[in-house]
């Protein structure tokens, strides 16, 4: 099926690249607006390994690699769901200039094709709002 591995389960992967550092997309995903754009409202987030998390949403989760401004990963379940995903989000600096950073978000252990297809459109939407938000601070 679309999207499944017989390792990670269903998997989903979207990227774009944004005319910012990557230490500047970084400081964007992990402002407070950032942190409301892609993983919900919480009171805080320590970027520390083994810190657990829960958004007023109810989406909780454990960060598992943090490596700013490169790399971070963690678990997330949001309310309802019966087992933890696997997200990842990279901040890869483009080849083609040093203000261009790729922003990819990869998601495993995804439930289902249901799940994967939601999954998919969020961090779409997730990624052309960070554009909007890009856009406006230049």
């Amino acid at each position: 099926m679309k999207g499944q591995t017989a390792a990670a389960g269903f998997q989903v992967g979207v990227r774009r690249t944004y005319p910012i550092s990557q230490t500047e997309a970084w400081d964007l995903l992990f402002s407070p607006e950032g942190l409301r754009l892609w993983l919900g409202e919480l009171p805080a987030l320590e970027l520390e390994k083994g810190y657990r998390y829960e958004t007023l949403e109810g989406t909780t989760g454990e960060l598992r690699v943090v490596n700013p401004p490169e790399h971070i990963r963690l678990t997330w379940q949001p309310k309802g769901w019966g087992q933890p995903s696997t997200l990842q989000i990279r901040f890869l600096p483009s080849t083609s200039g040093p203000d261009r950073t790729t922003i990819s978000f990869h998601q495993e252990k995804l439930s289902d094709a249901h799940a994967r297809e939601a999954m998919k459109s969020r961090w779409e939407e997730t990624s052309a709002i960070i554009a909007d938000r890009v856009a406006k601070r230049a």
